[in-house]
């Protein structure tokens, strides 16, 4: 900030960085549900939100039920939004979280939940509080794996979650100090497993956080920028699929004169789409896993097996089918 620079008030900065997430101006009669752990981080953009839109707010709060702390942590939260009118639920997983991934498993039932419960309250923005270092981390972790695009895209500023339900991060652009001064107003509460060096990320937030050489803000930064890469390449993959889709029940794309870049995301759609048409669900297969021997063999005309999906070439179109069992002895 320049020497004559004005602090932005924080509310109004909450409530331009929520539109500009949002992509939208936020209607008057529209209310905003907002994901709520507890935490200093949600706590403080709770608060942000409850200034910026009086009476327009609801929030949950997930119990994984993975702590004994957590009934009262989410009571915690219920309370405070009581006594200040802000309609409160508390959410739990449907099935029991298995042990084996469990961050991974707890993330998407908590997605599930936090979707279904903003849908039932015609919510069409679901705010969740990640911010700038966040988004530093996930950006170290993923090009520590070598991601791409994709990948290092990090963590989207909005994304849709459900049929009418976006997902917001309208914090992308705060660093978590600049959170600090609203959290110390609110109560709080201290998740042990952000500190658990069992996992990956509580390892690379606690190495970002004792260096001085990187500087998290200019990582989420960069991350922003693959992202808006990233939307044009998928703008031009939807464009090239409709344009080189060929007609047919079967999966086949024409790839001739295409670049490798555009080769790699039409044959990610065409598996993603045989395996969704034909319930694949093992192997695994996302949008980090590499496919680059699949383009290698294609390429010069051999077939092969990607995510349960085998491809093979006659001339330029690349054919998508279920692959057949493996035979066994």
């Amino acid at each position: 900030m320049k020497r004559g620079d004005t602090v932005p008030d924080p509310v109004a900065r909450f409530h331009r960085d929520l539109i500009a997430a949002a992509g939208r101006s936020v209607a008057d009669d529209e209310s905003v549900a907002i994901a709520v752990s507890g935490g200093p981080d949600s706590m403080a953009m709770l608060a942000l939100a409850a200034a910026a839109l009086p009476g327009r707010v609801i929030a949950a709060t997930f119990d994984h039920g993975l702590r004994g702390d957590s009934a009262a942590e989410a009571a915690m939260v219920a309370g405070w939004c009581v006594d200040r009118g802000i309609p409160h639920a508390t959410l739990h997983p449907s099935t029991p979280l298995p042990r084996a991934n469990i961050q991974a498993a707890a993330r998407t039932a908590r997605y599930a939940a936090l979707a279904d419960w903003a849908g039932g309250h015609d919510a069409r923005l679901l705010a969740t509080a990640h911010h700038a270092d966040d988004q530093a981390e996930t950006f170290l972790m993923r090009a520590n794996r070598g991601s791409g695009p994709a990948g290092l895209a990090g963590i989207r500023r909005r994304r849709t979650l459900a049929p009418g339900l976006d997902l917001v991060r309208p914090l992308l652009g705060w660093r978590r100090h600049d959170l600090a001064a609203i959290a110390a107003t609110v109560p709080s509460v201290d998740d042990p497993s952000n500190r658990n060096i069992r996992f990956a990320r509580a390892r690379w937030r606690g190495w970002l956080g004792q260096q001085s050489l990187i500087d998290p803000a200019q990582l989420a930064r960069s991350a922003a920028h693959v992202a808006a890469v990233q939307d044009d390449l998928d703008a031009l993959r939807d464009w090239a699929w409709r344009e080189r889709r060929q007609p047919g029940e079967a999966m086949a794309v024409d790839m001739a004169g295409l670049p490798r870049t555009l080769c790699r995301l039409l044959a990610r759609t065409a598996i993603h789409r045989v395996r969704i048409d034909h319930g694949i669900v093992a192997p695994a297969f996302t949008d980090s896993t590499p496919i680059e021997a699949l383009l290698d063999a294609l390429a010069v005309g051999r077939g092969a097996t990607q995510g349960g999906v085998m491809a093979t070439t006659r001339g330029s179109v690349w054919h998508f089918i279920p692959a057949p069992p493996r035979r066994t002895a």
